[in-house]
């Protein structure tokens, strides 16, 4: 029985063992179970928000959540899932309540094996997709991993927290045609437990921390607004001082929301962007290919996607049209893109393993322009006979995983970033990212900045806004002819995923690259 009081990550540790007991024993206790796994999570979180100067919203929250899944049958082997998001009065029963989660997706499994078996007997050939899913094999691990940080995000006040935004949102307000803005600041500490009929099991920690600004601002000229964010895997300190490290700098939430805000009233006095029949020569900056990356690398790489397993509701991939008709190996961008994936890195994609346990490992999607491969889960993987990659993630632990990238990104290359621009007789230089717009097969793209700057005879010259780029993915990515050595990584603070809608933090990147597109703007 437990005893806890409250819902800490140190309920954890307490239920470590029984967990993995409960796992180990699945295939023995229930007769047609050929494999079980359970996630277990306790997330610790602290709120808070601004707008216009006055508090607007905090909020202390501790989750706790379990799910679990087992492959079982008879003639013909099926999954069954059951997930959960408990709270404090469920502390006591906890240990039972796993056991009849177990329960419940095991009768789940064996009710579609029974059902996947019936329907191959009564459609026979129409039913000849029907098989049992297999996990590609991995090792097993037992492993405990640490989360990073300065100042504990359980450690810090609420109170702090509301008074610090609330001075963030003033100082912005003070910004000379800021009409409207909005602050606020997340600080968490979340634990995850994964155990296995395989013996696996994995206890790893991580902390982390995010800023966010929305402004407006209305000039005689015209208005504009912009919304951006930052934040690491790691503890309040991230908003308070901001980080440097190798890839990453961020400044902290006051600096950044107050040149928010400098941009915003800059744009708003500056002309709009007018859109172009033919392409331009345009560069763009490692914050514009922060969500470039994402879109046009990241999830066209997921193979749940390609392999058309969430097509009704977010898309296929161009990248395999079918399991004869694919771009492996094939030349898909100049020789000077190299694009890979790599939970290793640090950011908001960082972590050891997956949601399988399986150990996460840098993918590379495109080779000096050859496409190489996609991210994966186990089942996935044996599909296409390739070693599982780690990259099967679910936002909480109550919701079936899914293929997510971890921080894709474009590599970096050996120019000059300055050389890239001086270069250009004539062209555009985008600076940050906006708002994407992707075809579902993510065949071509459209994706707005930040800020748009003409490039004149090597110099940057007049400042534009409601600019950004169209074009075909391939086309863009084979007239890449520039690639910078300055690599920085980023967050993508809201992607979306899954139906039901999964939303995860993720990290993306790249340096500063020089391509050819049509211009989109406002005329």
């Amino acid at each position: 029985m437990m005893t806890s009081k409250a819902v800490t990550t140190e309920l954890i540790e307490i239920m470590k063992q029984t967990a993995a007991e409960l796992t180990l024993n699945a295939t023995r206790r229930h007769k047609q179970c050929r494999y079980a796994d359970l996630r277990l999570e306790v997330v610790e979180e602290k709120r808070a928000g601004a707008e216009n100067g006055t508090p607007k919203f905090s909020r202390e929250d501790c989750r706790l959540a379990f799910g679990v899944r087992v492959l079982a049958g008879d003639q013909m082997v099926a999954p069954g899932y059951f997930g959960q998001i408990l709270g404090k009065a469920d502390l006591k029963q906890l240990p039972s309540k796993l056991s009849v989660g177990l329960k419940h997706a095991y009768d789940r499994a064996v009710a579609n094996a029974q059902q996947k078996a019936l329907m191959r007997i009564k459609f026979k050939e129409l039913a000849g997709s029907l098989s049992s899913p297999r996990l590609a094999p991995i090792e097993t691990h037992k492993d405990t991993v640490k989360a990073e940080y300065a100042v504990d995000p359980r450690s810090v006040r609420v109170d702090d927290m509301i008074r610090y935004v609330t001075e963030v949102s003033r100082a912005v307000q003070d910004v000379m045609d800021i009409k409207y803005n909005s602050i606020s600041a997340v600080t968490l500490l979340a634990r995850e437990l994964f155990t296995s009929s395989e013996g696996t099991c994995i206890d790893q920690s991580f902390a982390l921390t995010q800023g966010s600004s929305y402004v407006v601002a209305i000039t005689e000229q015209g208005d504009q607004e912009l919304y951006d964010a930052f934040g690491h895997q790691r503890g309040w300190e991230v908003v308070l001082e901001g980080i440097v490290e190798e890839h990453i700098r961020n400044l902290d939430l006051l600096t950044f929301s107050t040149n928010l805000a400098r941009d915003a009233v800059k744009l708003a006095n500056s002309p709009p962007l007018a859109n172009s029949q033919k392409e331009a020569v345009v560069v763009t900056d490692p914050h514009f290919n922060t969500l470039k990356s994402h879109e046009i690398i990241g999830h066209p790489t997921e193979l749940d996607r390609a392999l058309k397993m969430e097509t009704a509701y977010a898309g296929r991939s161009w990248l395999l049209r079918s399991l004869d008709d694919t771009q492996i190996g094939k030349p898909i961008a100049s020789p000077l893109v190299t694009a890979y994936s790599d939970p290793s890195l640090p950011g908001f994609g960082h972590y050891k393993y997956d949601h399988e346990g399986t150990p996460g490992r840098k993918v590379v999607h495109i080779d000096k322009g050859i496409f190489k491969g996609f991210m994966n889960s186990r089942q996935t993987a044996s599909i296409l006979g390739t070693t599982p990659n780690g990259s099967y993630m679910a936002t909480t632990a109550g919701v079936v995983p899914l293929i997510r990238m971890s921080t894709t990104v474009f590599a970096a290359g050996t120019s000059n970033p300055q050389d890239i621009i001086r270069e250009v007789d004539k062209g555009y230089y985008l600076v940050g990212h906006r708002i994407p717009s992707i075809a579902e097969s993510r065949e071509n793209f459209r994706i707005s900045a930040q800020k748009v700057y003409e490039i004149n005879k090597g110099q940057i010259g007049q400042l534009y806004r409601g600019g950004g780029i169209m074009a075909d993915t391939k086309d863009y990515l084979m007239k890449v002819d520039a690639v910078g050595r300055d690599f920085r990584l980023y967050p993508i603070a809201n992607c979306g995923k899954g139906q039901p809608m999964q939303s995860r933090r993720l990290g993306n990147g790249g340096p500063t690259m020089r391509s050819r597109a049509r211009l989109t703007g406002l005329q």
